[in-house]
């Protein structure tokens, strides 16, 4: 069972706390002692929040979003075809039977796609603030821009496609996993980078792709218009996946750095049971 309170040790006392919350944790070597909860609640400088259950509903919610971009490549690509064929033969109508019916799955997969893609930002970007949040107490020295960015940056325009990312590497930087010895060191910023690299470039294939569909007129420029929309959710697909390997190792790494304290020589404790790594 998991502390009620800070959902990341196990429970140790009857009121379901673990030896930090509870006031009865061992001192550290050399005499520190871990940070102590403060009045309401666990905010920045007092101790971290665990960020599993908010990594699981992300993870799940970008499982939700492949699903639709596969079926927005499926729907699309059957629909290009029929468009090929027009291409191919004036006297084809693509608005009535096998053609209507496309066209209204291509719709319903856009829409799937809009949800999707909003109910997953919502929930990623509460996570992503609270990662934020624990790394300011992990380390604040390398912190290069405020808790707030977690959230503002993403609705700054032109920004958006840097900010996340610094907030995103500071939080990386300070979440650090420890070595057995109890000491840091440097985790290789590979998942990171492709996640932010692959979101770039699936944001901005989108929104060419999304102009170019709008504009098409005729069945040459559908055609060409529909290819580039399905490459577009396929680098989407690439991007969710790096989405979740990256949430997979955030979470991962503050939960084990949560475990042993603060301080580098912090006592090491037994793993969360299905904690991501």
């Amino acid at each position: 069972m998991l502390c009620t309170r800070c959902r990341i040790r196990t429970a140790v006392t009857d009121d379901g706390l673990c030896t930090f919350c509870s006031g009865t944790r061992p001192p550290l070597p050399g005499g520190l002692t871990a940070p102590v909860p403060g009045p309401g609640g666990w905010g920045v400088a007092t101790w971290p929040r665990s960020p599993v259950g908010l990594a699981r509903a992300v993870t799940a919610l970008l499982g939700v979003v492949i699903a639709a971009d596969l079926f927005a490549i499926g729907t699309g690509l059957r629909l290009r075809g029929l468009w090929q064929q027009v291409e191919a033969d004036g006297a084809l109508n693509v608005y009535v039977g096998d053609g209507r019916t496309a066209e209204t799955l291509y719709g319903i997969a856009a829409f799937s796609q809009g949800v999707a893609l909003l109910a997953t930002a919502v929930v990623f970007i509460i996570w992503f603030h609270r990662t934020r949040r624990n790394a300011e107490v992990f380390d604040p020295s390398v912190q290069r821009m405020g808790p707030g960015w977690a959230v503002g940056g993403w609705f700054v325009p032109i920004a958006n496609l840097w900010f996340p990312y610094r907030v995103a590497s500071g939080v990386w930087e300070a979440s650090a996993q420890t070595r057995p010895d109890g000491g840091w060191r440097t985790v290789p910023r590979t998942p990171l980078t492709l996640w932010w690299g692959a979101w770039v470039v699936s944001l901005l294939c989108t929104r060419v792709t999304e102009r170019l569909w709008d504009r098409a007129v005729g069945a040459e420029e559908i055609v060409w218009a529909a290819g580039l929309v399905a490459a577009s959710d396929a680098v989407d697909i690439v991007a969710a996946v790096l989405a979740v390997l990256y949430v997979r190792a955030v979470t991962g790494m503050q939960v084990e750095r949560a475990l042993h304290g603060r301080v580098p020589d912090g006592p090491a404790q037994d793993p969360v049971p299905g904690a991501p790594r």
